[in-house]
This record gives C-alpha cells, sequence and structure tokens, in this order.
C-alpha cells in the first residue's frame, strides 16, 4: 500500500487524536508529507496544517567555525517559509526560554538576525550563563530539544499555526533523548493536545515505545482519560510482505515493562533520581494492570511492602509532573531506601530478567 493511500486513510479517520507508532526507516517522515500533500487545497496549494518532522530539524545546520577554532560555533538556521515570523521570537526570546526551561539546560542563547531582518534569524550562538562572548557547541542531544522548543515557540505566534489550523503533525521528536527527556517531551506533546483537540487534528507518529506508551496511558488510561480515549486512534505503520499497512495498535507485544525494568536497573546502579519514581510507578502500573486491579497499592502489598499505602504515597509525591522538571534532584538516602526496597522486591517476586 503506498503512503499516498495510507494518508488519505488517516484523513478519513473520525478521530482527532491520532498515535502512530512505526520502527525506524519505515516512512514515518514520507507519511508526514503525504498526509502534507493530501490535505492541502488543491486550487491554491496552501497547506491545511503544521508540520514537525526531519525536514524541520534539518532546517538547523552547524557551522563550526573551523578557521578561527570554533570562536565563533553557532547553529545556522536555512531560509524556510517560517522566517517570516522570527521576529517575533527575536523580539520574546522567552517564548523559547519557556519550553526550554522544563528540560534544564546547562546553556543560554542568543538569537542572531539577518542584516536584513525581514529574512528573521540567521543563526543562535549558545554560551554558558555569564560567559557570553564564549560560543559553545552544544550536544546532539540538546540540539534536538532546542529545535523542538523553537518549533512550540512558533506554534503561538500569530500568523502560522492559527492559520494552518486544521492539525498539527508531529513525526518523531524523541531522536536523541534520555528518559527524563522522553517523559517531558510526552508532556509537551500532551499540552498541545489539551489545547487544541477540540479544534484541530493532533497526529503523533514515533519510533520510540516509551514515548508511545505515556502518550498512550495519557490518553487512554491516564485520569484526564475520559476526556480523550473515545476520540483517540492509535495505529502502527509497519511492512508485511514488503507492503505498508497501517493497523490497529497492539502495545502488549512490546513488553515495556521489561524496557522499564532495564532502566531503573541501570539507575539504581548508576545514580537515582527522583524522578525514577514516576518510571517505577508506570512499572507498578503495568504489573497492576496484568493483575486486573489497577492499583499500585494492590502490587505494592503483593510483592512484600509492609506499608503499602505508605510507599504508594512516597511514589505518587514524586511523580507529580514539577519534580519532573529537575533533573539535578538526587534521591536521598530515604527515598532511595524506599525505591530500591520496592524496585528488588519486584523483581525478585515475579522472577523479572535482564
Amino acid at each position: 500500500m503506498s503512503l499516498e493511500i495510507i494518508a488519505n486513510q488517516l484523513k478519513e479517520l473520525d478521530e482527532n487524536i491520532i498515535l502512530i507508532f512505526a520502527f525506524n526507516a519505515t516512512g514515518k517522515t514520507r507519511l508526514s508529507v503525504a498526509y502534507k500533500d493530501a490535505t492541502k487545497d488543491p486550487e491554491t496549494g496552501n497547506h491545511a496544517g503544521v508540520y514537525y518532522n526531519a525536514y524541520s530539524e534539518d532546517l538547523f545546520v552547524w557551522d563550526n567555525d573551523e578557521e578561527n577554532d570554533g570562536l565563533n560555533v553557532r547553529l545556522n538556521v536555512l531560509p524556510s517559509s517560517l522566517n517570516q515570523f522570527h521576529s517575533f521570537l527575536y523580539e520574546n526570546p522567552e517564548m523559547i526560554m519557556e519550553k526550554l526551561a522544563l528540560y534544564a539546560p546547562s546553556y543560554r542563547f542568543r538569537l542572531n538576525l539577518h542584516r536584513n531582518i525581514e529574512k528573521g534569524i540567521e543563526s543562535v550562538t549558545f554560551f554558558k550563563e555569564g560567559e557570553e562572548e564564549s560560543a559553545i557547541k552544544i550536544s546532539r542531544g540538546e540540539e534536538r530539544i532546542f529545535v523542538w522548543c523553537f518549533y512550540l515557540a512558533l506554534l503561538e505566534v500569530d500568523g502560522w499555526a492559527d492559520e494552518q489550523d486544521a492539525h498539527i503533525f508531529i513525526d518523531d521528536p524523541a531522536s536523541s533523548l534520555d528518559e527524563h527527556n522522553i517523559f517531558i517531551t510526552a508532556d509537551t506533546i500532551f499540552q498541545q493536545i489539551e489545547k487544541h483537540f477540540k479544534k484541530k487534528r493532533i497526529i503523533v507518529t514515533t519510533h520510540h515505545i516509551g514515548l508511545m506508551n505515556i502518550l498512550y496511558n495519557l490518553l487512554k488510561k491516564g485520569e484526564k482519560s475520559g476526556r480523550y480515549k473515545n476520540i483517540t486512534s492509535v495505529k502502527m505503520l509497519k511492512k508485511t510482505d514488503g507492503e505498508l499497512v497501517l493497523k490497529d495498535f497492539t502495545k502488549d507485544v512490546f513488553l515495556y515493562h521489561l524496557h522499564l525494568l532495564q532502566v531503573l536497573k541501570v539507575a539504581s546502579e548508576e545514580q537515582l533520581y527522583t524522578y525514577h519514581f514516576s518510571l517505577l510507578r508506570q512499572l507498578l502500573e503495568n504489573v497492576a494492570s496484568f493483575l486486573g486491579t489497577g492499583r499500585i497499592g494492590h502490587t505494592l502489598a503483593q510483592i512484600g511492602i509492609e506499608r503499602p499505602d505508605d510507599a504508594a504515597n512516597v511514589i505518587n509525591t514524586h511523580s507529580h509532573k514539577n519534580v519532573y522538571y529537575d533533573q539535578t534532584e538526587i534521591m536521598n538516602n530515604a527515598e532511595e531506601g524506599c525505591f530500591n526496597d520496592i524496585f528488588d522486591k519486584l523483581v525478585s517476586k515475579y522472577q523479572f530478567v535482564f
């Protein structure tokens, strides 16, 4: 089946929120392009919605300034139709910083305009706080986060997303991110869903099992799922006998709990942060769902925790979303003891193998 046909299948779905899982190199980015073509105005060629995909990331290219030993290393912004909206971000860089702050960046940035200001932002210079004159190059993961936050800020600029307002198509924003940042990225996507789901379609594609699972649970099982579960379609884009097909998604086959176990095992051996309680809670919820109760307190009692309600309160307290925004919050000794006790008994009770 061609991507054009699949794009039209998406177009005909009744649901306003669409999650699509697909392994890398399956065709997620090409699907976003096909959907753009399928939904644009046939007479004017105008796009109906806005898109974040690999093409968005490709607009940002490093200039390492090798001739001057990296003295003016910067991230160049290639010309595109979005440049006409850059002046709003230049005048209000806090729009980007507000999004970026959730990821607790270790750097600051400066937006550099073209000499002809109508051409928008020419490049971005990064530096350590208090060292504005010393340009630095940030990591690939940090770069992806910055570009994502740049895009999120653009969504709030008048004249773009409010005019091309039929849908927002987000293709794989999770590349090069660790588990903590995956949760924050999921939260930023969920914020877009909460803000726009009544008026426009939100389509999210990803290859990342963790991101898929978090969004799935928020929309289908979370405390606000009553608002979203009946308007959310969950699909998988896959190749079958050489043909691309779009099928209903069965998340259980991915055994996400094993992924969580591996992440938490490494963290328990290296360094535990308070946000790891959130991942532990997801793991306990998966087990509770399997046991047919849906309550983590029941799971805690089953694995032998003496005061399961107290332990559940600790987990729930540290699973509040504001905790995730502070990467530097290391667990204290009491928290580590609580976490390790639960994790070790969980592994022992159900004989999980890593």
